[in-house]
């Protein structure tokens, strides 16, 4: 399954948290190549899940897996910052598979 950092989680909630936005809202992952190009993603906010969305939620932030996306990143970590003009950055690493 997807792990946020703290970092990510504190970008998804910094998003996720306008004024407008309902209770629950969060970031949704899916992937628009589907099975053809699983490693192309596309990260909107959304106010819920999808029908058959994997929920991932993380510190109080919600993160929302399109079925496919969530094969492709069951094994990754989402890492975040944010620059100096303000915009989140997101990046993807392994998951560490050698905890004793």
């Amino acid at each position: 399954m997807l792990v946020l950092t703290e970092a990510a989680a504190e970008v998804v909630k910094a998003i996720s948290s306008t004024a407008q936005a309902p209770e629950g809202s969060g970031l949704r992952i899916a992937s628009p190549g589907g099975a053809a190009d699983p490693g192309t993603l596309q990260v909107t906010a959304a106010p819920g899940p999808s029908e058959n969305d994997q929920v991932i939620e993380a510190a109080g932030a919600h993160v929302y897996l399109e079925p496919q996306a969530a094969v492709y990143l069951e094994d990754k970590v989402l890492d975040a910052e944010v620059d100096s003009e303000g915009k989140a950055h997101f990046s993807l690493g392994m998951q560490d598979t050698d905890q004793a």
